[in-house]
């Protein structure tokens, strides 16, 4: 273990409940710990400087120590200052020799001191929850650009970022969109944040889902699984959307479809999760119900309009962790949780072990196909091959006891052949 370490976290003394956190969550990672393995071997990243700026999580944890198993020499900064689990950065710090910049509850101006300094560490590669990193290169860290071979990015909000660089040729190294890999979305987003985002309400409020109307704005793969999971508990779901196919594939999926200014009027629960700002304006707000409840499961704190909504308020009171009761001047109240802030990770745990192995290992494979791919990629946004889905989802049902069938000859031949139709 390193013992001369920078670091800025809340307590090192938190850090043996940390270590029993992270493996908790690797017992539930097979396919992110059989990477480990072969990275233990292979060192695919001797040499190299790692900076990540992701939410420091038992799971996270998880893959910062494969990446360090495959020779990367790492360091760790919160991606939200909500959103840091203290003892597992501690434990990353003690036991693993990782540096970590992120402390619970660290205000904007301490969270953007923590990314420069962990940009300080002039990184080679770059793992992104947000873009954060990846933005502030650009446009204040320029000295930078050169040392950097590739980033990976994690979430939807910024593969929007990176996207918009692109189009506007301003991006200046490859991207990989580990989001759009279908072991990704289709899980993680899916049923990860479906699950965290309804365990970050229920922990922070404790209400009864049961018979109230649950407003899921946005259609997009996080909010089809929150939607699914709030009906399954029996909530009256309403889903708002601008796309016309998610609006009508949301109808056909049997949820009411509206604009949110009428959802406005009837919602018990909203959940933002677009990766858009202001999808919940002030003057939504003001005329929801009294004792509405209003999350954020989307990257930033911007879905909800927080800040226009501070102009209405005559009295803030905190009425548990993470759940504050704004007194408004038109006599009503609204509950915000978690600031605005995301919700699933500020007031639960983020999402389940078991899902973030299929991201993880995406993150832990994009890294090495960088490496492997340097010098020959674009300054352009580009998705991991269909073959490491498919190896990760093969891995995923060994390690659940799942058989599938294989193809015959037979079957191969018909499927590729123009003349074996009927």
């Amino acid at each position: 273990m390193q013992t001369t370490l920078n670091y800025e976290i809340k307590d090192i003394s938190l850090a043996e409940q940390g270590k029993k956190n992270i493996e908790w969550a690797q017992k539930d990672m097979p396919v992110l710990n059989s990477i480990k393995e072969r990275f233990k071997k292979e060192k695919p990243f001797e040499g190299l400087r790692l900076t990540a700026s992701v939410h420091v999580t038992k799971e996270t944890a998880a893959l910062c120590i494969a990446l360090k198993e495959g020779g990367a020499n790492a360091v760790l900064a919160a991606s939200n200052p909500l959103s840091t689990q203290d003892d597992v950065a501690a434990a990353l710090v003690k036991y693993y020799g990782i540096p970590v910049y992120g402390i619970s509850g660290e205000d904007s101006e301490t969270y953007h001191k923590h990314i420069k300094i962990a940009l300080d560490h002039k990184p080679n590669l770059i793992i992104d929850d947000g873009c954060d990193l990846v933005a502030t290169i650009h446009s204040k860290k320029r000295e930078l650009l050169d040392n950097i071979i590739g980033s990976c990015e994690e979430t939807t909000t910024g593969i929007i970022r990176l996207k918009a660089m692109e189009n506007e040729g301003k991006l200046e190294f490859p991207a990989l969109g580990v989001n759009n890999s279908l072991t990704k979305h289709l899980f993680d987003n899916r049923y990860g944040t479906g699950q965290s985002a309804l365990d970050g309400i229920i922990r922070a409020t404790n209400i009864l889902l049961a018979g109230k109307t649950f407003v899921v704005c946005g259609y997009g793969w996080c909010s089809r699984g929150a939607a699914a999971k709030a009906r399954g508990m029996g909530a009256n779901v309403i889903v708002t959307e601008v796309d016309p196919l998610k609006a009508l594939e949301a109808a056909m999926d049997g949820y009411r479809v509206m604009p949110i200014a009428e959802a406005s009027l009837i919602g018990d629960i909203f959940l933002s999760i677009t990766g858009d700002i202001n999808v919940i304006s002030t003057e939504n707000m003001l005329t929801m119900k009294s004792g509405a409840f209003v999350a954020n499961a989307g990257h930033f704190d911007v879905e909800v309009d927080v800040n226009g909504l501070k102009k209405h308020v005559i009295e803030f009171k905190n009425i548990r962790p993470n759940l504050d009761e704004w007194v408004l001047n038109n006599g009503k109240s609204i509950y915000v949780l978690a600031q605005g802030r995301l919700v699933n990770l500020v007031c639960a745990e983020g999402h389940p072990a078991s899902v973030m192995d299929m991201s993880f290992a995406n993150q832990a494979l994009g890294m090495e196909f960088i490496v492997k791919n340097k010098g020959k990629l674009e300054n352009k946004l580009y998705t991991l091959p269909h073959s490491v889905d498919i190896e990760i989802a093969s891995l995923k049902l060994k390690s659940m006891g799942i058989k599938i069938d294989t193809l015959t000859p037979e079957q191969e031949l018909y499927l590729n052949s123009w003349s074996k139709g009927t």
